[in-house]
């Protein structure tokens, strides 16, 4: 070959490398860019006025009548809530029923949408998506379930935690923990058993388990199913968790492998995403602690940092 052809091939192969650089730049730059941005709209999800932030209020029923308002004699009492006495959440027989205060519910009590009414109100174990929620200003409250006990959840727009948000602190983008995993599914579905912070305990569906490498080791994750939309919730620990991060855990949530939950695949799992739960924000939450199988021995400095010192 003449001296001008090889000229021709290595300036070919520069014009080529150049071009490899700016697609692999145009990927990173695109991939930050989306994680910024996935950064801001998690932050504004939790400003809402019925985000986690709202929380203000977790009051466990004891069996029999449990009247609630601002008034001082009742069994929650609710500060600064308006009116005095909003209603009685009576527990019998594994339901919660909502009656009338004497002298009846206030006009402006809501109870999804509609003025107040006595009514049994809806409680799925460990799932919140259908509760009835009851509104007065700027509360919005509604009883939850964890295993065999009751609670009223209260959230108010204007509460403390969202009139002293000061913003979230995280890890800079590192795309070396954006890993591609092994899914190995389970037929039929395992279920495992959660403890979360409050001491209860529930049951939930683990489709099969991720195995991925970071650092030349190979680690495994078992994610819970969740629906509304389908979604993997990993529920895990790092070494991190005793210095910069939520000592508790930290979640990551995940679109479906490329099989589906029920066929061997892989799983993309972007650490870059883990976040805080609820219970790193406020005390009025109730948050899953990680099983067993998901406290990694290895640290995970990416994703979101402590949110109180």
């Amino acid at each position: 070959m003449q001296w001008t052809d090889l000229s021709a091939v290595a300036a070919l192969l520069v014009v080529l490398n150049m071009a490899a650089g700016d697609r692999h730049s145009e990927t990173a730059d695109s991939w930050k860019q989306e994680l910024l941005e996935w950064r801001e709209r998690h932050a504004a999800e939790l400003q809402k006025p019925d985000g986690w932030l709202s929380l203000a209020g977790l009051e466990w029923l004891a069996a029999g009548d449990n009247s609630f308002g601002a008034a001082a004699d009742n069994k929650i009492r609710l500060t600064g809530t308006p009116g005095g006495y909003l209603g009685i959440l009576q527990w019998k027989d594994d339901t919660v029923r909502l009656i009338a205060p004497p002298g009846g519910f206030p006009p402006d009590l809501l109870v999804s949408g509609a003025p107040a009414t006595p009514q049994v109100l809806r409680t799925d174990a460990d799932d919140d998506k259908h509760a009835v929620h009851m509104t007065i200003g700027t509360v919005n409250m509604y009883v939850i379930r964890r295993a065999e006990r009751f609670a009223l959840r209260v959230k108010d727009a204007k509460s403390e935690a969202l009139r002293e948000f000061h913003g979230l602190k995280w890890y800079e983008p590192d795309a070396a923990y954006r890993v591609t995993a092994k899914w190995i599914p389970y037929n039929p579905v395992n279920k495992t058993t959660l403890l979360n912070m409050t001491g209860t305990k529930y049951e939930a569906p683990v489709p099969g388990v991720a195995e991925f490498q970071l650092s030349g080791a190979t680690y495994r994750l078992e994610p819970v199913l969740e629906d509304d939309p389908p979604k993997l919730f990993f529920i895990l620990r790092d070494t991190t968790s005793t210095s910069t991060t939520y000592g508790a855990s930290r979640f990551l949530y995940t679109g479906l492998p490329s099989g589906g939950v029920t066929q061997p695949g892989e799983l993309q799992l972007d650490f870059n995403h883990l976040e805080n739960p609820p219970c790193a924000y406020t005390a009025f939450a109730t948050c899953p602690l990680p099983p067993a199988g998901n406290r990694l021995p290895i640290a995970l400095p990416v994703g979101e940092q402590r949110y109180h010192e």
